[in-house]
């Protein structure tokens, strides 16, 4: 007669389990364990590194958590689930700058250029060294500002422009047949006009080449022509409108949404990168 117990029941480790010890396993997201307590089934579906816990969702789309640790069964053997090691960033791409460009790390500002780029006003100036300023750094090139284009002509007269000094502007509703486009061709069309190069948008003013949906509106308010613009748009957008502070104050809301090149308009990107090329050329 076979003896079922086999001739010596020490042969083997009884205390062996009959599945296997268990062992640690990361708790991978998808992978389908059980609880053995509950008879739980489910995908790991989450995993709280911080207050250690497991959440498995079954085949109905129940939904239980558990704390890491002992007490699982994975493919049939026992285990010890542990939250997974993160796994590392992929590689960064290269760092750019508001505008679009590569940034270059640590690199000193460059001994600005006798070139400059002129704009309208403060407004202006600081949109474009929000989105431009790191660029037009490494170029070493001086953005100022006039109080308006109608001064553009006694500024060249005493900058004085040249092969080596040549000058960009940048000018509000630049369409044609305004009082802007008028001013522009008599300068081009002037001795120093082959070291001038004046360009524009189509905006009334730069707060227009800010995206309306920044702001959360489907376009820039339309404002009578009787009415200042920019005591119009805080107007109509329920802003307070009393005074330069005020508008000030409006402003620099509107610039806090500006973080990159595309906040703005296209309109104004190529008009700006056109004048920061003309100030570079060698």
């Amino acid at each position: 007669m076979a003896d079922r117990y086999g001739t010596d029941v020490l042969s083997t480790d009884w205390r062996k389990p009959r599945n296997g010890r268990a062992v640690e396993t990361p708790a991978e997201l998808g992978a389908v364990v059980e609880e053995v307590e509950t008879d739980f089934v489910g995908e790991i579906v989450a995993v709280d590194r911080q207050l250690g816990t497991v959440t498995l969702e079954d085949r109905r789309r129940k939904r239980r958590t558990f704390q890491l640790g002992p007490g699982f069964m994975l493919e049939g053997r026992p285990v010890i689930l542990v939250a997974p090691t993160p796994r590392a960033a992929a590689p960064a791409g290269p760092k750019r700058t508001a505008s679009g460009s590569i940034a270059v790390p640590n690199a000193p500002a460059r001994v600005a250029r006798a070139s400059r780029i002129f704009v309208e006003g403060r407004h202006d100036a600081e949109l474009v060294e929000k989105v431009w300023g790191d660029d037009l750094r490494i170029e070493g090139v001086v953005v100022e500002y006039l109080g308006g284009v109608d001064d553009l002509a006694d500024h060249l007269v005493g900058f004085k422009p040249g092969p080596q000094r040549r000058v960009g502007v940048l000018v509000d509703h630049l369409v044609r047949g305004s009082k802007e486009s008028r001013i522009a061709d008599a300068i081009t069309r002037g001795p120093n006009g082959a070291h001038v190069r004046i360009v524009g948008h189509p905006f009334i003013d730069i707060w227009q080449a800010v995206k309306p949906a920044r702001l959360g509106l489907r376009e820039w308010p339309s404002i009578p022509r009787s009415i200042e613009w920019k005591k119009g748009i805080c107007q109509h957008l329920g802003w307070p409108h009393r005074d330069q502070a005020d508008i000030a104050r409006a402003w620099q809301f509107i610039l806090s949404k500006v973080n990159s090149y595309d906040d703005l308009e296209p309109e104004l990107l190529g008009r700006v990168e056109e004048l920061i090329d003309f100030v570079t050329e060698s």
